[in-house]
């Protein structure tokens, strides 16, 4: 809407000032309902999701690799964060960096860095290792091509003759 002005007035999307206040009112009005409240450090950028942590957020979210549908919505960050980054910034926000379930339940705490790194940790940059969605995006190989799909999904269900 923004994109194309179908809306008079219509700003491109939220301030941080917005994005800092929506996190603290949600940990007002769904505390007792909600107790997780996670900030995507791949929408806000690493240095703000570590602010959110004070507004409210208390999930710093998780790595990611090659992350597409924020970055072709426009979110410059979600290439890939190393777990030691990550952990570095939440133990500068004053918190004890943890490794959760998808249910929440705490699986370790980790208030120092582990001694061995973590397999994410020593992959290479991201862009270099997967691409960028940009440059992913305008390769062919992976370009929809009308009848292939069909051809491999038919080729996949169909047994071939024996």
């Amino acid at each position: 809407m923004y994109f194309k002005q179908l809306v008079p007035g219509l700003r491109a999307g939220a301030s941080g000032t917005d994005v800092f206040k929506m996190y603290a009112v949600s940990r007002v009005m769904l505390n007792g309902y909600i107790d997780n409240i996670q900030v995507s450090w791949v929408k806000e950028g690493p240095r703000f999701a570590q602010a959110c942590l004070d507004a409210g957020a208390n999930d710093f979210g998780g790595t990611l690799i090659n992350e597409s549908i924020s970055t072709s919505a426009g979110a410059a960050h979600g290439q890939l964060t190393r777990p030691s980054e990550i952990r570095r910034l939440i133990r500068e926000a004053g918190r004890v960096p943890a490794e959760r379930s998808t249910t929440y339940s705490i699986l370790r705490e980790l208030p120092e860095e582990p001694l061995e790194p973590d397999l994410l940790d020593t992959v290479d940059s991201a862009e270099e290792r997967f691409g960028s969605y940009q440059q992913l995006i305008h390769m062919d190989a992976f370009r929809f091509t009308p009848g292939i799909a069909a051809r491999s999904v038919r080729d996949a269900v169909t047994p071939s003759p024996s």
